[in-house]
C-alpha cells in the first residue's frame, strides 16, 4: 500500500470520532505500530486535527471533513460489481439507489476513470431471473422497519404451506446467495426467529416503535444464532 493510501485509510478509520489505538490501526493496515506512529505524526504536521498520543489512542475531530481521493482499480471494480449485485438481489428501490450512486460516482471521476468504470459495468452481469422481483419486494418495507425501529405486520407462509399472521420487530437482513432471511423478534412466539423473505406474502410497517436504538437486539440475535450453530456443529 502506498503511504498516501495508508494515510487516507487512517483518516477513514478515525473519521467516526471514536478513540482507536495504534495497535488496532496497525492490525487493520497490516503494518507495525511504529509505522502508525509515524503516519499519525505526518497527518498532525500537515494540519489534520488528530487528537491523542501513543499508548492511549487517537481520534479525529468530528468537524473535520475527509478530502476526496480517487478510487483504485479494484475499488472501482468492487463498486461496479456491488451495484450489479444490489440491483439483482435487492428490492427495486435499493437497485435504483445503487444505480444512482454509481452514476454520481462516475460524474465526478476524471474522464479516463469514468470510461473505465463504464467498461467494467458492462463486463459484469448479475442476472435477476433466479430471484423474481415479487420475492424481493418485501425487502423495501423490511428495510424501512429496520431503519426506523418500527414493528411490521407480516403474512408468512411456513415450510408446510400454512399461513400465519405475525407481528415482528425487524432487526436485520442476511443474504445467503439463494435467498434473504430476516432476523426478528416474534411477538407471537416471544423469542428471536428467522424468516425467509421469499415466504413473506404481505408486509406492512406499523406506526408502533420498538426499542433497539443501539442495535443491542440485533447483536443478541446474532449471538444466539452463532451459539445455535456452534451447538449443532458440536453434535
Amino acid at each position: 500500500m502506498r503511504p498516501v493510501d495508508r494515510l487516507f485509510r487512517i483518516l477513514l478509520l478515525l473519521r467516526h470520532g471514536r478513540v482507536v489505538t495504534a495497535a488496532q490501526l496497525a492490525a487493520t493496515l497490516e503494518v507495525s505500530e511504529r509505522t502508525v506512529y509515524r503516519d499519525i505524526a505526518a497527518l498532525q504536521l500537515s494540519g489534520v486535527p488528530v487528537d491523542g498520543e501513543a499508548g492511549v489512542g487517537y481520534r479525529l475531530r468530528r468537524d473535520f471533513q475527509v478530502p476526496p481521493l480517487m478510487f483504485a482499480g479494484d475499488e472501482l471494480a468492487a463498486l461496479a460489481i456491488g451495484a450489479k449485485l444490489v440491483a439483482a438481489c435487492g428490492d427495486a428501490a435499493l437497485g435504483a439507489a445503487a444505480a444512482s450512486a454509481l452514476a454520481r460516482i462516475e460524474a465526478v471521476l476524471p474522464r479516463a476513470e469514468e470510461a473505465r468504470i463504464s467498461a467494467l459495468s458492462e463486463r459484469y452481469l448479475a442476472p435477476d431471473f433466479m430471484r423474481p422481483a415479487a420475492q424481493r419486494e418485501p425487502l423495501a418495507a423490511l428495510r424501512e422497519g429496520i431503519a426506523t425501529s418500527r414493528k411490521v405486520a407480516v403474512t408468512y407462509r411456513r415450510g408446510d404451506g400454512e399461513l400465519s399472521q405475525r407481528c415482528l420487530w425487524p432487526l436485520g437482513l442476511v443474504f445467503w446467495g439463494h435467498c434473504w432471511t430476516l432476523g426478528a423478534w416474534c411477538e407471537l412466539r416471544q423469542e428471536f426467529r428467522t424468516f425467509r423473505v421469499d415466504r413473506i406474502q404481505a408486509v406492512t410497517v406499523s406506526d408502533e416503535p420498538f426499542a433497539d436504538r443501539y442495535g443491542h437486539l440485533w447483536q443478541e440475535y446474532l449471538a444466539r444464532q452463532r451459539g445455535e450453530d456452534d451447538c449443532a456443529a458440536a453434535r
